[in-house]
């Protein structure tokens, strides 16, 4: 039995950089892009609200909140949740991912409150399965300073009504209560044959932005120059170390053979031809390269977190003008989606980019569809990018009519029955 995997993490600021991993405005490293248009939103925002960013702000505005929010104040709990990968791969090739997901954002509403969740993003695109919920920590009742001070006989703060709303990560994650989440999220999932995490374990969680910067750190030419450079001083240290072996062999021979011959090394030492010094001196040489390799290390160690500094203050920025484009254009997001779609189907670029021009293109030869494994050939085909009648807001790819992925299924469909299968379909609903 593998282990329900329950992570929470206090945000800093508006958490626009957050928000570009888990809206893949900016792909990271270790997603399949192929696959990113599987990743969905199980939350539907307000009226007016088209990104992450925009749901933290809409909740904390319209909460009741009677005071001022804090400058370095907690404004959003993110959330993760996931199973160990072996048990996430059963999960989902056992066709049970959407209760898997149904029950998780069930959890989710009951723990905090469902006004609470403002998103809750599926990721399909990794290795193993997960979502990212974003919690708004507002709270009811008395603070629990007061209650302390209560007991104290030392109550320093005017009563107030204990309906009022009030922004408080420290609350929502305080030691009990973070225990009683494992708990409550481990009976949740049990049915998925997942249990509790061990209590009081020392396992760290990696935060997203940790595994970045370990990634910056392995990659380029910078990590190349420093492995040639610790290769160098392993190789210097080792040469260094025979040399004092043959030293200390030299000075434990105690054959009179061996005795005359280092007594004609210590005579020859006074000119200063010894073997000894000879030695002493490769001794002296291979340290001084040792401690110019350390100095190298450490100037590269300097660069390199020159460049992580310089790294997140241009991503922080390039999520910043993306978010402002994806605000005015917000169809842009969708077809960046798309577009990763086209290419993996086989659409070659002049294709795309007249499909992205609203064009209808008349076209022959083989679709793939990674979900079937398969490509379906088709001839003189109608394709076109299009507003959805049923959702204005999304766009969808048709060919000759129909939408792309029922196309595949009916493709499907037939080539089963050209040998024989009879497959009962499945509709399967995604929303919660």
């Amino acid at each position: 039995m593998g282990y329900a995997v329950l992570h929470l993490e206090k945000a800093v600021g508006s958490d626009s950089g957050m928000s570009a991993h888990i809206e893949r405005t900016i792909a990271p490293k270790n997603a399949d892009a192929n696959r990113t248009h599987l990743n969905w939103e199980m939350i539907t925002f307000p009226d007016g609200v088209t990104n992450r960013t925009e749901a933290i702000q809409h909740r904390l505005e319209t909460a009741g909140l009677q005071r001022k929010i804090g400058k370095n104040q907690v404004r959003a709990v993110r959330i993760l949740l996931t199973g160990s990968p072996d048990d996430m791969k059963r999960i989902e090739q056992a066709d049970k991912l959407d209760d898997w997901c149904r029950d998780n954002l069930d959890w989710l509403k009951k723990t905090y409150g469902a006004e609470n969740i403002v998103s809750a993003v599926v990721h399909l695109d990794e290795t193993t399965p997960h979502i990212h919920a974003t919690m708004i920590p507002i709270v009811t009742g008395e603070r629990r300073k007061a209650k302390a001070e209560q007991t104290t006989g030392k109550k320093k703060y005017r009563k107030k009504s204990t309906d009022t709303a009030r922004l408080c990560a420290d609350d929502v994650m305080s030691r009990v209560r973070l225990k009683e989440y494992q708990n409550t999220y481990a009976e949740q999932m049990a049915k998925y044959g997942l249990q509790r995490g061990i209590d009081g374990s020392q396992a760290k969680h990696v935060t997203t932005s940790q595994y970045y910067r370990d990634l910056l750190t392995q990659s380029e030419s910078v990590q190349e120059n420093i492995t040639q450079l610790l290769e160098q001083k392993e190789q210097a240290e080792q040469e260094l170390s025979s040399v004092k072996a043959d030293i200390k062999k030299e000075k434990l021979k105690n054959s009179a053979a061996d005795v005359g011959a280092t007594l004609l090394d210590g005579v020859g030492s006074l000119f200063g031809s010894s073997k000894t010094k000879q030695q002493q001196q490769q001794i002296e040489a291979l340290t001084a390269e040792n401690c110019n390799l350390s100095n190298d290390i450490k100037e590269l160690s300097t660069k390199i977190s020159a460049m992580e500094i310089e790294h997140k203050t241009a991503t922080d920025k390039l999520s910043e003008q993306l978010n402002k484009i994806f605000n005015y254009f917000p169809h842009i997001k969708e077809l960046l989606r798309w577009e990763g779609f086209l290419r993996s189907i086989g659409l070659p670029d002049d294709m795309v980019r007249r499909l992205f021009n609203k064009e209808t293109v008349v076209g022959s030869g083989e679709l793939y569809s990674k979900e079937h494994s398969k490509r379906f050939k088709v001839e003189n085909a109608s394709l076109k990018l299009e507003q959805d009648k049923a959702k204005p807001e999304n766009i969808r790819f048709t060919v000759n009519g129909t939408d792309v992925f029922d196309w595949f299924k009916q493709k499907q469909r037939e080539f089963l029955s050209s040998l024989g299968i009879n497959i009962k379909e499945r509709t399967q609903q995604r929303k919660l």
